[in-house]
């Protein structure tokens, strides 16, 4: 193979360590690389003379600027050998960093170098986002901690990342979190309590049930019998959070300064500002309380239906958390579901609506309800002789409490308005609550469209089921292409917005992503209609209690959207019975 030489480096053994197979040829450099339509992606920038200067200028910097500072960190600190430790981990985690991100862009410059757009370019790109994806995963699981949380992240980033990035990061930081050892276990717990785990406990079984980014859950008994979960942080995570944090936004601001249409800054921000609450457990604890509180006092109705675990506060610090153990399947396992006599539709609608009452009326939000949150069991009967046995009833199971966000009244009528606006297709109130939530007069549209998942001639649709989701291979397409069209628009509208609505924007996808796998997809958009408008009515009526008036007109409005979701549930009722083509 012909190769030719681009200030110094061989391009064509670059492509073979890169690919790991033979090359295509080399041609002259192109103006730039595209991630094509269809395909939710960006554009990527490939530079000449200059751009070699900057690999080479930045190689330097990487190399020499973090050992400099490691060396005088370690000799002016007070212990040796724990920053000696970080000292060598962190400069390497940074090389890993930089090498992973140069050897992926490189990857995808030499790769569809000289490629016309067709059938050729997309199966190469598509080659081209698998090997990045395993790239970036083999990454997160050498580096661990920070690194799989912001894993985790991306594989909830639906038609922003490419389908290959999303379902690599989703597979694998979701299901293979690595595990601490048994030696690691006992040096949390010398550092927390100055005593073993069999001394704390009267049993304590070393093989963890569940491991996650930050933590893994060990299950034990207490001394006077009761079963306990406990919950236990990865070693020296504390230590290294903020090195990583900083490590990844150096990498973050070097990739958008080399492709300028690739900005995730505000995940790193995101990350960076719920770190520290998320690896204090006694935060998590003060959070699960508050929840279950908020369930008693302002849900009385759903407190039965969701539990929390109590939290042992004896046995529990900022970096170990002991808790009652409670059994349940995960809720997106519909089989199980299933086989306990329970309803998939019936634990769809009371996970919307828990949610629905967290953010429009308690305003305090968890922020992480994907799968492995959240369990589901049979309601126990014990206290309830109202419930013949034969009557099984849902109950959902929080975990997790770690990342919650509190929604400020002003925030949070203005979400309820928008939600309602999106329901009822009402143009002007959708651009002037999305104004008002910081999206800008010029990117209300695409706000509305990524909160809904719908292109925007859907979401002013007046049809009842304008708001249905994808559930189709077309639909899927569609919203890709719209990603790939709108990708720097995208990222501006997401560093636009306040940092608690992204997070929302995370629990809408992970209910849906949930709605999706129990088979139930028009339920998220009926409890949120309803519950919006009573979030509203409520503000209305405390605002004026004496207005007559406007108690008459919130009823009306109370009422106009129970017959739009008895119409929507009719509908819903008639596809399922092959009377009309199904929508749902």
């Amino acid at each position: 193979m012909k190769q030719c030489s681009y200030t110094g480096v061989s391009l064509g053994w670059a492509h073979r360590r890169i690919v790991g197979t033979q090359g295509q040829p080399m041609l002259p450099p192109s103006n730039g690389i595209r991630w094509g339509p269809g395909r939710a992606g960006l554009s990527v920038k490939a530079g000449g003379e200059g751009g070699i200067t900057r690999w080479k200028l930045f190689s330097m910097a990487a190399a020499g600027g973090p050992f400099a500072a490691a060396m005088m960190w370690v000799l002016t600190g007070d212990d040796w050998a724990r920053q000696a430790k970080l000292a060598y981990a962190v400069p390497e985690r940074l090389s890993r960093d930089t090498f992973t991100s140069l050897v992926t862009m490189l990857d995808y410059v030499i790769s569809l170098r000289g490629i016309p757009d067709g059938p050729e370019r997309e199966k190469v790109l598509h080659e081209c986002h698998l090997r990045g994806a395993k790239r970036l995963e083999a990454l997160c699981f050498r580096n661990g901690g920070i690194y799989i949380k912001l894993g985790q992240h991306l594989g909830q980033l639906d038609y922003l990342l490419p389908e290959e990035y999303v379902k690599t990061m989703r597979q694998g930081m979701l299901n293979k979190c690595p595990l601490s050892s048994r030696d690691q276990v006992h040096n949390v717990f010398l550092a927390e309590f100055g005593r073993l785990p069999h001394e704390l406990f009267a049993e304590f079984d070393y093989s963890p049930v569940a491991s996650a980014s930050l933590a893994q859950v060990h299950v034990g008994k207490t001394h006077d019998g009761q079963k306990v979960a406990v919950k236990v942080q990865h070693g020296h995570l504390t230590d290294t959070a903020t090195a990583d944090i900083a490590t990844v936004t150096l990498v973050v601001k070097l990739v958008h300064f080399l492709m300028p249409s690739v900005n995730y800054g505000w995940l790193v921000d995101e990350v960076r500002e719920s770190l520290p609450n998320e690896l204090n457990f006694l935060h998590e604890a003060e959070n699960s309380r508050r929840c279950r509180k908020n369930f008693e006092h302002q849900s009385p109705y759903l407190a039965p239906l969701v539990a929390i675990p109590t939290v042992l506060s004896g046995l529990s610090t900022s970096r170990v958390l002991t808790m009652e153990f409670m059994e349940g399947v995960p809720i997106t396992d519909k089989d199980a579901i299933k086989k306990m006599g329970l309803n998939p539709a019936d634990v769809a609608r009371l996970l919307s609506k828990s949610f629905a009452e967290m953010i429009f009326h308690h305003g305090f939000v968890h922020c992480d309800p994907h799968g492995a949150n959240v369990l589901v069991r049979r309601l126990p009967q014990a206290g309830r002789f109202w419930f013949p046995k034969w009557f099984a009833r849902p109950q959902i199971v929080l975990l997790d409490h770690g990342l919650y966000r509190i929604l400020d009244d002003s925030l949070r009528l203005n979400y309820a308005s928008l939600w309602k606006a999106l329901v009822f297709s009402d143009e002007n109130a959708i651009r002037e609550h999305s104004k008002a939530l910081g999206a800008g007069e010029d990117l209300y549209r695409l706000f509305a469209g990524i909160l809904t998942m719908r292109p925007w001639n859907h979401v002013i649709d007046t049809s009842i089921d304008h708001l249905k989701i994808p559930d189709t291979e077309e639909d899927k397409a569609q919203i890709q292409f719209y990603a790939a069209q709108y990708a720097m628009e995208v990222s501006t509208l997401l560093a636009r917005l306040p940092r608690v609505l992204l997070l929302l924007l995370k629990t809408n996808d992970c209910l849906r992503a949930t709605d999706n796998a129990l088979g139930a997809p028009v339920n998220t958009f009926i409890i949120i209609a309803r519950e919006c408008t009573r979030a509203l009515a409520r503000a209305k009526r405390e605002a004026e209690p004496g207005s007559l008036w406007l108690q008459c007109m919130v009823i009306m409005e109370l009422m106009g959207v129970e017959v739009r979701i008895f119409a929507l549930r009719f509908l819903a009722m008639l596809a399922n019975v092959k009377l009309l083509p199904s929508f749902a």
